[in-house]
């Protein structure tokens, strides 16, 4: 079994920055893809960013110049550096990873999520 935990979610004043984490542990092999999505209330939830294994990052357009997704593999987690906040930012942020596991299933994992919160 694996389990991601996401932390750093809050409250923050608009044009402010937070940083979120996302530690997987458990039966990890290696971790392919790592992402974040977001849902705000009354939305689906929605692609913020990804970073393979390898390659290049990517962003949705509404975060792209002012979020970056970085990742330790040493560590198994992914960060979400967020600045230059906005009130529409605001959503429960979820973390999502590619995980191949030791039994070398390939899977795919979902954090509890974390509430960020933008004060305009």
């Amino acid at each position: 079994q694996v389990q991601l935990v996401e932390s750093g979610g809050g409250l923050v004043q608009a044009g402010g920055s937070r940083r979120l984490s996302c530690a997987a542990s458990g039966s990890i092999f290696s971790i392919n893809a790592m992402g974040w999505y977001r849902q705000a209330p009354g939305k689906q939830r929605e692609l913020v960013a990804t970073i393979p294994s390898g390659g290049s990052t990517m962003y949705a357009d509404s975060v792209k110049g002012r979020f970056t997704i970085s990742r330790d593999n040493a560590k198994n987690t992914a960060y979400l550096q967020m600045n230059s906040l906005k009130p529409e930012d605001t959503a429960v942020y979820y973390c999502n990873a590619i995980v191949v596991t030791t039994a070398r299933a390939m899977t795919n994992y979902w954090g509890q999520g974390t509430q960020v919160t933008v004060s305009s």
